[in-house]
């Protein structure tokens, strides 16, 4: 099976089920064996494309991971960039916000944080937290001290404000690329067992993890207006079933290749005047001509 970036693609202003998108589909590796070497020839492309992304300093690239939890935004982060040299790529987890943070605009502690040209930003969990988890526990937006008339219309113009930060984005040439990794109820359920059954996984669990499951419809419904608003081909979100981790690590590790390839990058030309200079210093290096 072929990852076809386009298959996991939201269209912006449409509305969609997330309840009608599968959590599971055919898996793109028959063994544990071929879905290493798949993912091992993906890590390599993806290195090599990172040198030159580097190397041509034209433009940034931001991914952004949210789910819901034990979705394994963590461990796709973790497997996907592994072979990307660390100096060019940057990795934030954001969780609840800081006394600090909260006097300012909801976009101001990530907005800190993008990545510069020639590097990679990665965002577990961003600024989308603002229109998820608030939208679903509103009483979190006391806490933000808005006047009372902005709180009227908050996710409108907060859809609003996120559509012209990643559009200011683009046009400056930083890529915004987002995954939502699809997990079902059931999964969940299942890898909340195993993370109680495996001690060195029991710190990932807490009481608040199952206490959050209660909103799961809230959570889902949250997810698909802000997808539906903020999804746009230069900005766009994908949803990427997240059931079989393996496959998920794939599809997204395939989706971003194909957005790094379509960018126009290329190693600095070398000008003739310098490649004259650069034979000089080499024929230094070889002991042909004594430095004085």
């Amino acid at each position: 099976m072929k990852i076809k970036s386009k298959d996991f693609y939201v269209n912006g202003g449409e509305k969609f089920s997330l309840e009608k998108i599968p959590t599971r589909v055919a898996p793109v590796y028959k063994s544990k064996t071929q879905y290493a070497k798949i993912l091992a020839n993906h890590i390599a492309q993806l290195s090599a494309l990172q040198k030159l992304l580097y190397a041509s300093n034209q433009y940034a690239v931001l991914l952004i991971f949210q789910a819901m939890d034990a979705a394994g935004k963590d461990g796709a982060i973790k497997h996907i960039m592994s072979g990307v040299n660390p100096q060019g790529c940057q990795v934030y987890s954001y969780k609840h916000p800081s006394v600090n943070e909260l006097q300012h605009d909801f976009l101001w502690r990530t907005t800190r944080d993008l990545p510069e040209r020639g590097r990679i930003g990665i965002f577990n969990r961003s600024y989308y937290e603002e229109v998820l988890i608030v939208r679903v526990h509103p009483e979190l937006l006391a806490g933000e001290g808005l006047p009372e008339e902005e709180a009227k219309s908050i996710w409108p113009e907060r859809f609003r404000s996120i559509q012209n930060l990643e559009n200011h984005l683009h046009h400056n040439g930083t890529r915004v690329i987002k995954f939502y990794l699809h997990l079902s109820e059931e999964e969940q359920r299942l890898r909340f067992i195993e993370r109680i059954d495996t001690p060195d996984k029991n710190w990932k669990f807490s009481q608040a993890d199952m206490a959050e499951r209660k909103f799961w419809p809230q959570y889902r419904s949250a997810y698909e207006s802000c997808m539906a608003a903020t999804s746009t081909p230069e900005s766009p979100w994908y949803v990427v079933p997240a059931d079989d981790k393996e496959n998920a690590r794939l599809i997204v590790s395939r989706i971003i290749l194909d957005h790094l390839n379509d960018l126009n990058m290329a190693y600095p030309a070398t000008t003739p005047e310098r490649k004259q200079e650069l034979q000089a210093i080499r024929k230094q290096l070889k002991g042909k001509i004594k430095v004085t």
